[in-house]
């Protein structure tokens, strides 16, 4: 049995190494002072302060965070809804509707932004932020309706029925029981549909026109030339928001449970 363990321990720590091994080479060479990413040549945070004086990469960024809070907001609002409208459906539809909203999480993401691009060039939209906001949030609406799912799933029906004994009508036992009990779920919602908006790429890739370049979109341009470090304080700024989003998430959501 302790070799069994033993073996298991070696086994996680190769795993773990796997995964965040490139992710760790490239933050420490972030702070590498060559212009070459591959030469070391001391430690320096001047390529973090170059961020701050790039007038096209400070575009992006404000791209970036005006779509992932817009389709945010939208695919919260839509989410919610949905998924509070399926607990008033019967069984057989609730099915129905939860297999058509798997289906934008296991399609191919290339496959989901060339259909969005043909799909906004038939309404003959303009491709620009517009298209991309609308784009996020198609993927978002899923993401966000089966989280809030999850929770409507896990609440005792018997504190609304109380409430309504006591004479609170079907909004004041939304407002008072329902939202305040749903909360952590929402919140958490909102984090992940954030940093999946802010992180993608293929579907941006599709939808985006002129001026709607976003941070992947320009980091991707910037690898064309060459990996520097300053491509790398980028990468790692994106990381630590991503991993910062997705851990708030799992504190908002675990915090009530």
């Amino acid at each position: 049995m302790k070799r069994g363990w033993a073996g298991l321990s070696v086994v996680s720590i190769l795993v773990m190494v796997f995964l965040y091994g490139p992710i760790l080479v490239l933050v420490v060479y972030s702070f590498n002072a060559a212009h070459l990413s591959m030469a070391w040549r001391g430690t320096t945070l001047k390529w973090y302060a170059a961020l701050l004086h790039d007038e096209a990469l400070l575009a992006a960024t404000a791209n970036s965070l005006l779509i992932a809070l817009v389709s945010t907001l939208g695919a919260t609002c839509l989410g919610g809804l949905l998924a509070l409208g399926m607990e008033q459906m019967p069984h057989r539809r609730q099915q129905m509707i939860e297999g058509g909203l798997v289906l934008p999480l296991v399609i191919p993401e290339v496959m989901m932004g060339v259909a969005l691009m043909l799909f906004f060039v038939m309404l003959k939209l303009p491709l620009g932020i517009l298209t991309v906001m609308l784009g996020h949030i198609v993927f978002n609406v899923p993401l966000v309706t089966i989280m809030i799912r999850t929770r409507l799933r896990k609440l005792d029906p018997a504190l609304r029925e109380a409430a309504a004994d006591l004479g609170a009508d079907s909004w004041q036992v939304f407002r008072h029981v329902t939202l305040p009990l749903l909360r952590p779920a929402i919140w958490g919602a909102v984090l992940v549909a954030f940093t999946v908006s802010l992180d993608d790429f293929l579907v941006t890739f599709f939808t985006a026109g002129p001026g709607g370049t976003t941070l992947p979109l320009k980091v991707y341009s910037m690898i064309k030339s060459g990996v520097t470090p300053e491509i790398n304080a980028l990468s790692a700024l994106l990381l630590l928001i991503s991993m910062t989003c997705v851990a708030l998430s799992l504190h908002v959501q675990r915090r009530e449970v």
